[in-house]
């Protein structure tokens, strides 16, 4: 922003320096120019004058003194003809004599008793008749170069040029001392949102510098700040104590229900059997959002895990249950190398999805984890999949299908989906060739170089129990 301010204050300077010295410098070009053509036409007139009267008293031979001593003198050229246009005295030491130049336009409009002055890029030249009133007696021209002209021209644009560098110097060091003012703010306020995303904010940013507006959102954000912290940390105590105060009175509630079964009627055993598994199903969901409290309240930065050792671990501890329900395990696809993920979350990611998979895969059918180039994985199963409005909706909290006949809790899949976001990566859920569903997890190869934009989640201390996408 620093950057972003100098060049806007520069850019308005060099506007208003454009605005002033351009101007200003064609003005005094033009002005210099017409001045140095006056002073042309001034001498032209009094030369004509002097070469007039001596061609009258019949005085040629001081002609070539007059126009070489104002030669020598102003560094022009002069050219006197008689009245027919023949040359009687040059200045120029290549200049010849005796020859006729009347059919020269200006020399032309001269013999005529028009004088001539003209402008061009090289020369300014005056062409006047010698005449006493209508009376020709010949004519003068009078050349003078624009070199002098022009090196006077380049000496104020050059003046001009030397200021407007002096003054956007001295705008430059002012707009980099103010801008450095204005955005030390929000250079603080950046450094304590970023502390902020990794965790406690332990050096709030200066509110005692920069501009009143910048001043009052500092203060408004430590505020803001503190009181998002306090909460945090309320939230924390209450999962923690959550964890200890839920777990006790469930586990004796459960033991009381198994308790009665001696002492019902045969006919109970039903309706108790159904009790104790509702309690069950409040202690896995006690568990599922305790360990989702875990994860939103604890932050930690993804680091290299190797994909595949991953899935060759969680497999081989799934196989064994699979077996039991007759339904195969089966890992496809190269392997996938390092990927960037929170410490602990593949291995959670991979229990829910196969535990989830195994709920609703029929006797006979094989899950497999599908490892693809650029980081994917997927888990198909074969069960009876999802419509597209179960897919939609499967993310959400507590939320499980309406045909669903398990006992989840609805959590599995927002904590995988919280694991994945955190690791940098994203989860969809699509329709698995012939039927079944795809979970498809695209993470980031461990190559890549970590974001820093974003403040990842894990669960520490604890293994997240699997639970249902329905």
């Amino acid at each position: 922003m620093t950057r972003r301010l100098l060049l806007s204050y520069l850019g308005l300077a060099i506007l208003v320096l454009a605005g002033l010295e351009i101007p200003l410098g064609w003005i005094y070009a033009r002005g210099e120019v017409s001045r140095a053509s006056q002073r042309v036409e001034r001498d032209a007139s009094m030369l004509a004058e002097v070469t007039e009267e001596n061609i009258e008293k019949g005085n040629l031979d001081a002609l070539p003194d007059v126009v070489g001593d104002y030669a020598i003198r102003t560094g022009g050229r002069v050219v006197v003809t008689d009245k027919h246009g023949v040359v009687l005295a040059d200045s120029a030491p290549s200049g010849r004599t005796g020859i006729s130049i009347a059919a020269q336009p200006d020399i032309a409009r001269a013999l005529r008793n028009q004088p001539t002055v003209a402008t061009g890029n090289e020369a300014l030249s005056a062409t006047m008749p010698g005449s006493s009133g209508t009376t020709i007696r010949g004519t003068l021209r009078l050349t003078y170069p624009m070199t002098e002209v022009n090196a006077r021209i380049h000496r104020i644009w050059g003046s001009l040029a030397l200021a407007g560098a002096s003054i956007l110097a001295a705008v430059a060091l002012a707009a980099f001392t103010l801008a450095r003012w204005i955005t030390r703010p929000l250079r603080t306020l950046e450094a304590a949102t970023t502390q902020l995303a990794d965790g406690p904010l332990t050096h709030p940013p200066d509110a005692t510098t920069g501009p009143p507006e910048l001043r009052r959102l500092t203060t408004s954000f430590t505020h803001t700040a503190t009181r998002l912290q306090q909460l945090l940390q309320a939230q924390q105590a209450f999962a923690s104590e959550a964890s200890h105060q839920l777990k006790t009175p469930l586990t004796a509630l459960r033991l009381r229900l198994e308790n009665f079964e001696p002492y019902l009627d045969p006919r109970a055993h039903p309706s108790l059997e159904e009790a104790v598994g509702e309690v069950e199903r409040l202690s896995r969901m006690v568990h599922g959002l305790l360990a989702l409290a875990r994860l939103e309240n604890s932050a930690t930065t993804p680091e290299p895990v190797d994909l595949d050792t991953v899935i060759t671990d969680r497999v081989a501890m799934w196989e064994p249950l699979a077996a039991e329900q007759h339904v195969a395990l089966a890992v496809t696809g190269r392997a996938a190398g390092r990927v960037r993920a929170i410490p602990g979350a593949l291995e959670q990611v991979i229990d829910n999805l196969i535990a989830n998979a195994l709920r609703v895969s029929p006797t006979g059918t094989t899950i497999t984890v599908h490892r693809a180039p650029g980081a994917e994985l997927h888990v198909i199963d074969q069960g009876p999949g999802m419509t597209d409005t179960d897919r939609a909706r499967a993310f959400d909290r507590f939320w499980r299908a309406s045909d669903s006949h398990h006992d989840g809790t609805g959590l599995g899949l927002p904590i995988v989906r919280h694991l994945i976001n955190a690791s940098g990566g994203t989860i969809t859920l699509h329709p698995a060739p012939g039927t079944g569903l795809d979970a498809h997890i695209r993470l980031r190869p461990a190559t890549t170089p970590p974001r820093g934009d974003f403040s990842s989640r894990r669960a520490r201390d604890r293994r997240t129990p699997a639970a249902d996408r329905r």
